[in-house]
């Protein structure tokens, strides 16, 4: 590692990050209606089309735990670290199954939040409340993540200080980073990431079709990079006793690898930042395009995943592997396209973080605020009060992110998958069928959570002694799974046989504020006007 500060590039990333600063604030004129509510504030008015929905999306879910985290665990453990690969392949034909159908009742009748469409499909305020709390808690590990991805990249640039800098004064670059993305947040809503998310996107394609190009050139070709990636981890790992990793998956990992990309498919649309992102488009046609052109970005997170064979192959030696891509740019890069690089990955964290900060803030805003605390919010202080949540959620994730070991960030928001995928039975089984019991979902969600927690606590690392993965050996199977999967099942189990039960104990339903044409219909169609639940919809528990 490069010894001071890297100056031209700390240059070039400071043009960057002001740039997307100015935009931010501009946003708040962009497109901006008169009323102060949550649709705007917090869904940009439902008005994106097909490009700023994409743009939004992409910059939603392919983050800085891509370009860090990613090619991190490549590094650290070879091709286990492409499970992100085929799940993002996945998850696409599963979308198209039921975001459209979200949309449309979501626009019918003016849900903003997943828990919103529980409520009112369910009757089940406490159900409602679960499923928001959860992503939360879910969301929390993903922002902090972002903010992991920023600290990185402004390490390599020797921005901050060395390991023994006052704390202050090493973590005050990241604090103005913090701070400036907290403003432009409360100030423009959804509107500054979806803005943002076209320089963020540009950039990381340049930056990535430049380094698949660059990089293997200057290291002698694929065949050498595979090649001394491979003798790399043929080598024993002093701390386990086994070789580093390998360049294909063995075959004791096959499950853990099947399961994690599984599972991982399953939950990403779970979560409320990916929620927030499509429900801010216009019309249900503008959803079911997405999902056929969002996988170009598995095209490039394909490629982003070489780069771990690529550092090894480089010679790159940092004992924080989140470290690893961001010193493999400040080697092989010329300084000044390390700095785009560099503000490629910064700028990949602060939209997603908006994102994320956004979506937590509305959940708390709309489920518990307006459901438990204030019933006769107005749509003003309904936005109000989301605007400082998003604050407070950001200042959650920071403290998070000063206060952990940076080196297992991956496996806390991994956690967070296990936790997200536990409202999968309630959201996206609701939009096909009423027959699921809400205190049957309510009882399987707990189960769920309550095992994969447990489950993950149990799980040690040579540097951790709880949480140290996401992957244990599955009950009655004998094979190393993803818990989150694992935990998830047991879910659909407990609510089925709930279901039965309770059916046949006759308990009370709740009751549907929805219609089966609601889950069809689009923004165009003679009837469908945005109307906002009351505040007394789906009052049982």
């Amino acid at each position: 590692m490069k010894d001071g500060v890297n100056g031209v590039a700390l240059a070039v990333f400071i043009f960057f990050f002001l740039a997307v600063t100015v935009m931010g604030f501009l946003a708040a004129r962009w497109r901006k209606a008169e009323n102060d509510s949550l649709d705007e504030w917090g869904l940009g008015g439902r008005s994106f089309g097909t490009w700023v929905t994409w743009f939004l999306l992409g910059g939603d879910l392919y983050t800085a735990y891509t370009f860090v985290a990613v090619p991190a665990a490549i590094y650290a453990a070879g091709a286990a670290g492409f499970f992100a690969v085929p799940y993002t392949i996945l998850v696409y034909p599963l979308i198209f199954t039921f975001l459209p159908r979200l949309w449309s009742v979501s626009h019918k009748h003016g849900y903003v939040t997943t828990s919103d469409f529980v409520r009112g499909r369910f009757g089940s305020k406490g159900l409602s409340l679960a499923v928001a709390v959860t992503g939360i808690l879910a969301t929390m590990p993903y922002i902090a993540l972002q903010l992991v991805g920023i600290q990185a990249v402004l390490d390599v640039m020797g921005v901050g200080g060395g390991e023994d800098t006052n704390w202050f004064v090493k973590d005050l670059p990241l604090l103005i980073a913090f701070g400036v993305l907290a403003a432009y947040t409360y100030s423009s809503g959804l509107r500054a990431p979806a803005l943002i998310a076209f320089v963020k996107d540009t950039l990381i394609y340049i930056v990535i079709a430049v380094a698949i190009i660059y990089i293997p050139i200057k290291l002698g070709g694929f065949d050498d990079i595979f090649a001394k990636a491979g003798e790399a981890f043929s080598q024993t790992n002093p701390a386990t006793g086994k070789p580093r990793g390998a360049l294909a998956p063995a075959e004791p990992g096959q499950w853990t690898y099947a399961t994690l990309a599984l599972g991982s498919a399953l939950a990403l649309f779970m979560y409320p930042h990916s929620i927030t992102a499509t429900l801010s488009s216009r019309s249900r046609e503008v959803i079911r395009r997405n999902t056929t052109i969002l996988p170009l970005y598995s095209l490039m997170l394909g490629l982003l995943a070489l780069l771990g064979f690529m550092a090894i192959a480089a010679g790159v030696k940092v004992t924080n592997g989140q470290l690893a891509i961001p010193q493999l740019f400040e080697d092989m890069f010329p300084s000044w396209f390390a700095g785009v690089a560099f503000a490629a990955i910064g700028i990949g964290a602060l939209v997603p973080a908006a994102i994320m900060s956004i979506a937590a803030a509305n959940l708390f805003t709309r489920n518990i605020y307006k459901d438990f605390i204030k019933p006769d919010a107005t749509p003003a202080q309904e936005t109000k009060v989301s605007k400082l949540v998003s604050l407070l959620v950001k200042v959650g994730a920071l403290v998070f992110v000063l206060t952990m070991d940076k080196t297992v960030a991956i496996n806390f928001q991994l956690l967070g998958g296990i936790w997200i995928l536990q409202t999968f039975p309630a959201l996206v089984g609701g939009l096909f069928t009423r027959w699921f019991h809400r205190w049957a979902l309510l009882a399987g969600w707990a189960v769920g959570m309550v095992y994969g927690t447990f489950a993950a606590y149990g799980v040690a690392s040579p540097t951790q002694k709880h949480f140290g993965g996401s992957s244990k050996e599955i009950p009655g199977i004998g094979e190393i799974g993803y818990i989150g999967l694992t935990a998830f099942l047991v879910n659909v189990v407990v609510t089925v046989v709930l279901t039965f039960v309770l059916k046949a104990a006759k308990a009370p339903d709740g009751i549907d504020e929805t219609k089966p044409e609601d889950y069809t219909a689009d923004a165009g169609d003679p009837g469908v006007a945005v109307e906002l639940p009351p505040a007394t919809a789906g009052a049982g528990h």
